[in-house]
């Protein structure tokens, strides 16, 4: 899958989560990510860097790259 794709995908969970609040938000964008992305989907967007990601979603694929 292209890093553009994933980077549309993470912003659009990431926009969709942002109602509860920034820190909840990350947290359960991390969550989503873990839970539903392919292994490869999570390997490409977090060595694909943090550019075109919005505040949140940079925030939570920061956090996946942590473990």
């Amino acid at each position: 899958m292209e890093l553009d794709r994933l980077t549309y995908m993470a912003n659009q969970i990431a926009r969709n989560l942002a109602a509860h609040g920034e820190a909840a938000a990350i947290e359960m964008t991390v969550q989503h990510l873990r839970d539903y992305w392919d292994p490869r989907m999570k390997s490409a967007i977090v060595s694909g860097g943090l550019a075109g990601l919005d505040p949140i979603a940079r925030a939570a694929v920061s956090q996946l790259a942590k473990g």
